[in-house]
C-alpha cells in the first residue's frame, strides 16, 4: 500500500513539474510595433539591431523610433537577456558610446507598460516591448523568427 502511494506521489510530482515548467516558459510578453510598420516578423539579429540603435529605418524607409522601460525594471531586464542575449547594462554602454561619440541617440525611456503603449501607437514607425495584458488589436505584434 505504501509503495503504490509513493508512486502516485511521484507520478504527481512529474506532472506538476512539466506544468510548471510549461507556463514558466510562455513569454509574458511580445515585441510591438506602430501599425504604420510593414514587418510582420523579424529575425533576433534584425531585432538587436534595432534595439542596439545600428539599424535606423524599417524596410520601407519609415525611420525607427525605439522605446525601452527604465534598465531596473524586471520586464526590460527579461527581454534584454531572452530576445537580444544582454544584460541591460550592455544596451546602456553601448547607447552610452553612440550618444557620447555624437554617432547615434539612445532609446526614449518610458516609465511603464502604460506609457509604452501609448507611445508606441502615437509614433509611426515606433518599436517596443509590452506585457501581454496590455496588448491588443490596435497594436502590431511582431513574430520572432
Amino acid at each position: 500500500m505504501r509503495t503504490r502511494n509513493t508512486n502516485y506521489l511521484c507520478i504527481l510530482l512529474i506532472i506538476l513539474l512539466f506544468v510548471i515548467t510549461d507556463v514558466k516558459a510562455e513569454t509574458r510578453y511580445q515585441i510591438v510595433a506602430h501599425p504604420s510598420v510593414d514587418e510582420d516578423s523579424i529575425s533576433k539579429n534584425y531585432l538587436r539591431a534595432i534595439f542596439s540603435m545600428r539599424l535606423r529605418a524599417w524596410s520601407n524607409d519609415l525611420i525607427i523610433k525605439v522605446f525601452v522601460l527604465p534598465d531596473d525594471n524586471p520586464l526590460h531586464h527579461s527581454f534584454s537577456k531572452e530576445q537580444l542575449g544582454l544584460f541591460p547594462y550592455q544596451l546602456r554602454q553601448s547607447w552610452d558610446r553612440l550618444v557620447f561619440s555624437g554617432t547615434g541617440q539612445a532609446p526614449t525611456t518610458v516609465s511603464s507598460n502604460e506609457e509604452m503603449r501609448l507611445k508606441i501607437m502615437n509614433t509611426p514607425g515606433a518599436i517596443g516591448y509590452l506585457e501581454t495584458a496590455y496588448i491588443d488589436d490596435e497594436i502590431n505584434v511582431l513574430q520572432i523568427k
